[in-house]
């Protein structure tokens, strides 16, 4: 990767945009007319806007000819939004987070809210103080546990055991509200009969809670006044995360605990426009507004509505564009070419060592981006594009909240903004795209992308945003306020019930032994964001954590001869870092803890790229390691904070650089 290069042009040299542009578009071209329409792929980004995310995944499905468009959503909570499209119609959350005052019990489960959600976090502190009831369940004990009610601190990978026990007490103890089944729900007497199983006192030993607890917290949740689940990746990153999430599902279901103030289903979003990302269609299998690419009067429609012939297959996802372009060349879904717009999956995606083998494979490499990513370092185009204050957009955040942001500064150097660069790039491969307007035609674009999702977004107009600045959706009408909390009277079900699916223990793709005897949790930190190409290159946020870290717990420190401080060396199958180890009593025992954002010891390299078979997630939560005591660490630590990015092109003839 040649990642401790202080100076790119080492490996890239400086080019026009007129030149840059006319590669990267023709060259990928260039595949997909070579090689067919299944050649290409595309990552688009949760950190842009929901009008950049709209035409990426346009551009992929109209110039590319495939479905093959993702993003982080896929790393994070494809499991969740599976089970809630299943379930109850939905992919999105059923309350906003200040709904938590209106709770009498709050339940945060696989999260922890006050590094990576904190101001979810605070309102949450806040209802605790009033009174609300927070149990916390986790693997993890984290500072939200110091506000509540209850800790859960269950075994890793034992959450289908935890909660279907929970649902077998309220069921046994005649704590159903039966005219809420009666009513709203289908398939209830599946989910009874299999539940039989799951008493407390069975799933006690296996997950590590004791049955007094188990039906304690079950009890309270059901006969409180309104009860909220809000839940991070800790529940969706498994390859079960999408049973995780339908037994959250089926726990508010049988408790009624859904569609009233306080009480509902609210899966944490992370990055600024995750939601906004995946509500646009940039997911593989989903059109704008979840869609599916293989439904008949879907796929006619969004072909008269761009005017032009569409994949009716569904593409790959995050993990298997990978794997394809490590195929054979006699396999004609073979990925040869890809166009990266804001992530970095050098960074986050699982097995890193597949990942970067996999885009070092590739024939062409377009990355856009702010910051020499790791994986722009792999590309043969790199071209700069702006951040969020230096261009106008609409985001959708965590509570459905369509919210306009206006550009505040100029963006640096010959840096474009990403809503022109994609719509270049598509001009290149023959596209007739006409986006009129200041701002690159952001108000064009939104337009259209509002008549593709009419049905969730159709009363919010751009002048609508330019007045309010922030609506909710479902927004049908312009005199619609927007519907903070919805199934207040029905689910976007085909038949407006939930739809329960019962859940059963399935273990995790890797187990400890006695070669690899620890758990690896991997995850975020308050500090750094996601892959840290951005919070480390903040000089005050890299000065309070400046170096990757492993958390353990006392005892497990002392078991090993370790004290905090100490370097060890984390192994699994797959990879290996040096770090530092600190205590953190919190950390069950048998487990080390690891944020994902330091390049110098990523901890990525060790994870397993094994799938939830639903939501195609990889396992990020769980994998075998080592803990070995000492090993070299590495001698470059953060980023150059000085990297503007200028138009580059790898392994190209030369020509004259621009000025800056």
């Amino acid at each position: 990767m040649n990642r401790d290069a202080a100076d790119w042009s080492s490996v890239f040299r400086e080019a026009t945009w007129e030149e840059a542009l006319a590669f990267s578009a023709g060259k990928l071209q260039q595949l997909r007319d070579t090689y067919g329409h299944k050649s290409l792929a595309g990552f688009g980004s949760a950190k842009g806007s929901n009008e950049e995310a709209y035409l990426f995944q346009k551009l992929v499905r109209t110039g590319f000819g495939s479905n093959n468009v993702d993003h982080c959503t896929r790393l994070c909570h494809a499991s969740s939004v599976a089970a809630l499209l299943e379930g109850v119609g939905s992919g999105a959350v059923s309350n906003q987070v200040n709904d938590v005052e209106h709770a009498g019990l709050i339940m945060v489960i696989g999260s922890n809210p006050t590094n990576n959600h904190p101001v979810a976090a605070t309102w949450m502190k806040n209802a605790a103080k009033k009174g609300t009831k927070i149990v916390l369940a986790d693997p993890r004990i984290t500072d939200i546990g110091k506000h509540a009610w209850r800790t859960l601190q269950f075994k890793p990978d034992t959450d289908v055991a935890m909660l279907n026990a929970m649902i077998y007490t309220v069921i046994e103890e005649g704590l159903v509200d039966e005219d809420f089944i009666r009513a709203r729900a289908n398939n209830f007497d599946a989910l009874k009969e299999n539940v039989q199983g799951y008493s407390p006192e069975a799933m006690a030993p296996i997950c590590g809670i004791p049955a007094t607890t188990l039906r304690e917290v079950a009890r309270e949740f059901a006969t409180t006044k309104s009860a909220m689940i809000l839940w991070g990746m800790g529940v969706s990153q498994h390859v079960h995360g999408t049973d995780n999430a339908r037994c959250l599902i089926a726990l508010v279901t049988v408790t009624g605990q859904i569609g009233k103030p306080g009480s509902g289903l609210h899966p944490l979003r992370g990055q600024n426009n995750v939601q906004g990302a995946s509500d646009a269609g940039l997911i593989p299998m989903m059109f704008p507004n979840y869609q599916r690419v293989n439904n008949d009067a879907a796929h006619a429609w969004f072909e008269k509505f761009w005017d032009t012939p569409l994949d009716n297959t569904p593409g790959y996802t995050v993990v298997e564009i990978m794997h394809k372009a490590l195929a054979d060349d006699c396999d004609p879904h073979k990925i040869r070419g890809m166009y990266i717009m804001g992530e970095n999956p050098a960074m986050s995606d699982p097995d890193l060592n597949h990942a970067r083998h996999a885009m070092a494979s590739l024939e062409h490499l377009v990355v856009q981006d702010i910051f020499m990513t790791e994986t722009a370092w792999l590309a043969d185009v790199v071209l700069p594009a702006t951040a969020w204050p230096e261009k106008t957009g609409t985001v959708s955040n965590t509570d459905r909240m369509v919210q306009l942001g206006q550009q505040a500064i100029d963006p640096p150097g010959q840096a474009k903004p990403d809503l022109w660069i994609i719509q270049q790039i598509a001009k290149g491969m023959g596209l007739d795209w006409n986006y009129a307007g200041e701002h690159c035609g952001v108000a064009a674009v939104y337009e259209e992308m509002r008549q593709a999702m009419h049905a969730s977004i159709g009363g919010i107009t751009w002048e609508r945003l330019q007045r309010e600045s922030s609506v909710t959706y479902p927004c049908l009408t312009e005199e619609d306020p927007g519907e903070p909390t919805v199934f207040i009277k029905h689910f976007d079900t085909d038949d407006g019930r939930v739809h329960l699916v019962p859940a059963d223990i399935i273990p995790a793709n890797e187990r400890p032994d006695h070669d690899f005897p620890f758990v690896l949790i991997t995850g975020r930190q308050l500090e750094h964001w996601h892959t840290g190409s951005m919070t480390r290159r903040a000089t005050v946020l890299d000065a309070i954590e400046p170096m990757a870290t492993a958390s353990m717990c006392g005892a497990d420190l002392e078991k090993l001869g370790l004290h905090a401080g100490d370097v060890i060396t984390v192994a699994s199958r797959r990879g290996q870092v040096t770090l530092h180890v600190r205590r953190d009593d919190g950390t069950p025992q048998g487990s080390v803890f690891m944020p994902f954002a330091y390049y110098e010891a990523a901890a990525n390299l060790m994870t397993n790229s094994a799938l939830d078979p639903v939501g195609k997630i990889p396992e990020f939560k769980y994998c075998a390691v080592a803990i070995l005591a000492g090993g070299a660490l590495a001698t470059h630590v953060g980023y150059n904070p000085n990297s503007l990015l200028p138009v580059h092109l790898q392994n190209a003839p030369a020509c004259a650089p621009h000025s800056h």
